[in-house]
């Protein structure tokens, strides 16, 4: 079967040959219909040779969705030809962390499909229990891939933030892409909120009030003062940073208000300077990772009500390295998703 690999140090992915898989006891495999590509596989493919924490080759894709193809000895919840997405975050099961649900901060490490073990960059996958599976109905897969990543990631972030989103707040999303223009969605759907979206260039700004903002400011050394010009000098109750470089985390704090909130949630690799006096007093900064098997399910919801919609660039698998490089060169248009079967 055909599959997205990285294979060297440094390189590109490679659209290479491999062995179909065999599921083993408890496993399911999947035929996959899609597999959205994210930011993550780029920041992977980034890290240096020494200290790498994954295998080498491995097949890319934490955003899969599928059709159950075959059931491993014991394997039980799902029913061969069943449509599903599956959710990423591999736990333990058994640490206080995955005993409360949040397998995404297992203590004992997370792994992930296309973070850790073969993912779903290909024409079948395993995947190691049918409890990481949620059926997905008749969602157009194209589509529902996504509501694992692109879409659980907004939805954890702006779920622990909610108390600060009360009538006539404002929500400032820095980066309206793959994740940025999923939460805009979700900021309407979910609050009363003012919603600014942040980012570069007349297309992206334009993609964003598509998505629903209510304003788009152009992401530079001046969006914090315009934040501040359109808040009445206040500041925004909550800012969510999806991109995560030095100049984003600087924004997000000097466009909050007082007692507001920063989320940071992209991999950018930078950082947000806090202390005493280099943030508002009583501002509340935190990390957000990934989320919940229950959000899934509650995403999953939502788009069979069409309160979500995830925008996205279909590509064959013979164009996933195509589609790899226009994620890389920012041009893609919300989600770039492989479709093996295309």
């Amino acid at each position: 079967m055909q599959a997205v690999q990285y294979t060297a140090f440094g390189q590109r992915p490679q659209l290479v040959e491999v062995e179909k898989p065999t599921p083993g006891p408890g496993e399911v495999l999947l035929r996959i219909t899609a597999s959205g590509l994210c930011h993550s596989d780029e920041v992977v493919m980034s890290f240096p040779e020494e200290g790498y924490p994954y295998p080498m080759p491995m097949t890319l894709g934490h955003e899969p969705a599928g059709v159950v193809e075959a059931l491993g000895e014991g394997a039980t919840g799902v029913e061969i030809g069943d449509s599903v997405i599956v959710y990423g975050c591999w736990g333990c099961g058994v640490c206080a962390m995955c005993a409360s649900g949040r397998e995404q901060l297992c203590l004992k490490g997370m792994v992930s499909p296309g973070l850790g073990v073969d993912g779903a960059m290909a024409e079948f996958m395993i995947v190691d229990t049918a409890r990481h599976l949620v059926p997905i109905g008749d969602l157009d897969p194209v589509r529902a891939a996504s509501l694992t990543d692109a879409a659980l990631t907004p939805y954890q972030a702006i779920k622990k933030v909610l108390p600060h989103l009360m009538g006539g707040s404002t929500a400032v999303v820095i980066g309206a892409g793959g994740l940025g223009h999923v939460a805009i969605q979700l900021l309407r759907t979910l609050t009363s909120a003012r919603v600014i979206a942040l980012d570069v260039g007349d297309e992206k700004l334009e993609f964003a009030r598509e998505m629903g903002a209510h304003e788009a400011v152009e992401s530079n050394a001046g969006a914090a003062a315009r934040i501040k010009e359109l808040t009445g000098g206040v500041g925004a109750d909550v800012v969510f940073d999806f991109v995560g470089i030095d100049p984003t985390g600087a924004t997000a704090v000097a466009a909050v208000k007082v007692a507001g909130a920063v989320v940071l949630v992209g991999a950018g690799g930078g950082t947000a300077k806090v202390g005493f006096m280099a943030a508002p007093f009583d501002v509340e900064v935190r990390t957000s990772l990934w989320g919940t098997r229950a959000s899934l399910i509650e995403l999953v919801e939502m788009a069979h009500r069409g309160e979500i919609r995830i925008e996205t660039q279909e590509y064959p698998i013979s164009k996933a390295l195509q589609a790899y490089a226009d994620l890389h060169d920012g041009k893609v248009r919300g989600r770039a998703v492989v479709v093996p079967g295309a």
